[in-house]
């Protein structure tokens, strides 16, 4: 409790629950009542549906982002990690970027810390591989791409042109194959630029274990989108695993070994490892079990939502069943936490999160898509326009919805940009050189 009397609301995360969740709360819950803190390693959300288009150059990548700060105006909004929770005390440890970490006490905490890449002990993949799930990662693999392009063009040598123009995704969710389908159709319009290069040059491979990509969907429509990217020259290794990545050499389950300047590991995410060293109760995934109205099991005062938690899918007629880690669930569970939090604070009832699956959308490059939408298939344009429609009536605050939108108008009239800005990689090196010369 604040000194001032006030209860204190402590949200761990500015993600999709953590964001939201504080963004309704601050509607509900005057300053007088309560103070609602936000701590996050990032002073802004990202929304991830579109960090695909950011990479592609079909989004400013600015746009993708909303600044904590400026939506969260009645919240108190750290720029730190939490290190630590100590819920017999209700205090957290925050470690802010520079300087001594200090405690932070709270009445009621909601852990809202998101996941973290899921990634495998394999040979190499640390030191050759990329993630993608920040800004910064999207920004870099544009950049990257699009000097591989550059550095293609300029080479004499053979193979390290093979190499270059190789690139290699591993993981065919819906992030995988968008980020695949975008960056493909980007590299393919650049090679417009290039009088030694064209589309035929370029290798795109998709790596899945499964024997399916975007699970999420029909099979049939998942079937249909393995086949156009087939038709795009998108090399689609089903059932297969990355065993190795060292130096670059790219050697696959089936036998198959080739070099490769690009990697990016899209497969799968798992619980933020906050929640597993928190001291309160997890599952077998790292996750806190919840109940039906988010809270977390065997403890008082701790909420939770999102992909850090273990949610009852009341729709669905299982009593084990789970909401998906989807940004769908994240974004409507929030609003209940929120309104949750507000009825905990004045002393009313809870209510339990319900939401059936509405389904999904996902962009295969300009023009193309794959929609499911209570249970009806769309494929095509309309799947694409439905894609950029439904996201951006998701993209949070009215300021970023007229951005993106006429990021998308100007790209209808002038042409796409395919400049990299590999500087910004290392941005001290020119000055660096000349300091030593």
């Amino acid at each position: 409790m604040t000194t001032d009397g006030r209860k204190r609301i402590l949200i761990v995360g500015g993600g999709y629950v953590g964001m939201y969740t504080a963004l309704r709360a601050q509607k509900e819950l005057s300053r007088g009542r309560a103070e609602i803190v936000v701590i996050d390693p990032q002073p802004n959300m990202t929304y991830q549906p579109f960090l695909p288009e950011a990479a592609a150059g079909s989004i400013e990548p600015r746009h993708v982002v909303v600044p904590l700060r400026r939506v969260l105006k009645k919240c108190r909004v750290i720029t730190g990690s939490v290190s630590s929770i100590d819920h017999a005390r209700r205090s957290v440890t925050v470690e802010p970027e520079t300087g001594n970490s200090y405690e932070l006490d709270y009445d009621l905490l909601v852990v809202g810390a998101g996941s973290i890449a899921r990634t495998l002990p394999i040979p190499g993949l640390a030191e050759q591989g990329i993630g993608f799930k920040t800004i910064g990662e999207a920004i870099f693999i544009r950049n990257h791409v699009l000097s591989r392009l550059d550095f293609a063009s300029s080479t004499e040598d053979p193979a390290a042109r093979r190499r270059a123009l190789s690139f290699v995704i591993v993981g065919g969710g819906y992030a995988g194959v968008e980020l695949l389908a975008e960056l493909e159709d980007m590299s393919r319009y650049a090679c417009r630029y290039y009088s030694n290069l064209n589309p035929a040059d370029l290798r795109w491979v998709l790596v899945e274990a499964a024997d399916r990509i975007m699970p999420e969907v029909s099979v049939g429509l998942s079937a249909y989108t393995v086949t156009r990217l087939r038709e795009r020259s998108i090399d689609v290794r089903l059932n297969t695993r990355l065993n190795s990545a060292v130096g670059g050499r790219i050697e696959l389950s089936d036998g198959d070994a080739f070099e490769a300047d690009t990697l990016v590991w899209t497969a799968g995410v798992k619980a933020h490892p906050l929640a597993a060293r928190s001291g309160l109760p997890v599952d077998d995934k790292g996750r806190l079990p919840c109940r039906a109205n988010l809270t977390v099991k065997g403890v008082e005062g701790v909420f939770s939502a999102g992909d850090t938690a273990a949610v009852p899918d009341l729709s669905k007629s299982d009593p084990n069943a789970l909401c998906g880690p989807s940004a769908q669930h994240a974004v409507r569970q929030a609003k209940v936490l929120a309104d949750n939090l507000a009825r905990t604070i004045n002393g009313q009832a809870l209510q339990d999160y319900k939401h059936a699956y509405v389904g999904s959308v996902a962009s295969l490059g300009l023009y193309r898509g794959v929609a499911e939408l209570y249970g009806v298939k769309v494929r095509g344009p309309v799947a694409w326009f439905l894609h950029r429609t439904y996201h951006l009536s998701r993209v949070p605050t009215f300021n970023r919805k007229v951005r993106v939108l006429a990021d998308w108008t100007a790209a209808l009239f002038f042409p796409r940009e395919v400049v990299s800005l590999g500087q910004l990689q290392s941005p001290r090196y020119d000055f660096q050189r000349a300091s030593a010369s």
